[in-house]
């Protein structure tokens, strides 16, 4: 796995196929390869597809107390920059989709085309400060109570139930309150974008889902409405749509950054 220091911090990345540069950011608790490992291969034929491993994600070292958007905005570019010469196309995932809005804004000349899957603009919306609030707070308390709720946030229901008593029970299991994970919800609860969205000119997809828990809908649709021509759909699935609608995502995806 190929590495580029950025301000001092090694960032690990991956790098697959051939083509114009296209990079997937993951969200939080998530990382490049577990996040979007089963999309890589379905554009790898036709761009270089990138996917870097941000602060504490992967093995990338979280080397600070507290995570800043402009660290992690700068670590998917210095990637991107590693990668190519030229432009680059960005798909940004949660947290990852501020990310990478962030990223449109601040380097227009650099990102060719922006797709933002369930972000969000602003801070100030009180139920999902409520959420993400008791969502950072629950390891400190409870470990276990964490993982539950944190399952409860990112899937559908009819999707987790979808798995079946033990399924649930082992996918409750396998999510953990980790250093990384905590950095980064607490960057979920403060991180603000609002008065950057006008300053994106890349053309821009936006994808919200209708059964999201952790980042309702809305959120999709208010970063829709502020960057200006962009485009914009909905999927039936909670926050993890990218597992839960791999397929109708990697259309969307497909119809958008294949389009001259």
């Amino acid at each position: 796995m190929p590495t580029i220091d950025v301000n001092g911090t090694p960032v690990h990345y991956t790098v697959e196929g051939s083509g114009p540069a296209l990079l997937f950011v993951h969200g939080t608790g998530g990382d490049g390869e577990a996040q979007f490992g089963h999309i890589r291969e379905q554009f790898s034929d036709r761009y270089t597809v990138v996917t870097p491993d941000c602060s504490g994600s992967g093995r990338t070292p979280l080397h600070a107390e507290e995570l800043s958007l402009d660290e992690l905005v700068e670590q998917v570019v210095g990637t991107a920059r590693a990668v190519t010469d030229g432009p680059f196309d960005i798909v940004g995932f949660s947290l990852g989709a501020v990310v990478a809005a962030a990223a449109a804004a601040k380097h227009p000349q650099l990102v060719r085309r922006l797709v933002v899957i369930n972000g969000w603009a602003r801070n100030d919306d009180p139920r999902q400060q409520l959420a993400v609030d008791l969502w950072r707070r629950l390891p400190d308390i409870d470990g276990e109570a964490f993982a539950a709720y944190s399952a409860l946030l990112i899937f559908s229901p009819a999707f987790l139930a979808g798995f079946g008593s033990d399924g649930v029970k082992a996918t409750v299991a396998g999510i953990k309150a980790e250093a990384h994970t905590l950095r980064q919800i607490e960057l979920d609860h403060r991180v603000d974008i609002s008065d950057r969205l006008p300053a994106i000119t890349a053309p821009t997809l936006v994808i919200g889902s209708t059964r999201d828990a952790l980042i309702p809908v809305e959120h999709s649709r208010e970063i829709h409405a502020a960057v200006a021509g962009s485009e914009y759909a909905e999927l039936e699935s909670g926050h993890m749509v990218i597992f839960e609608k791999t397929a109708e995502v990697v259309e969307l995806l497909g119809g958008f950054l294949d389009r001259d």
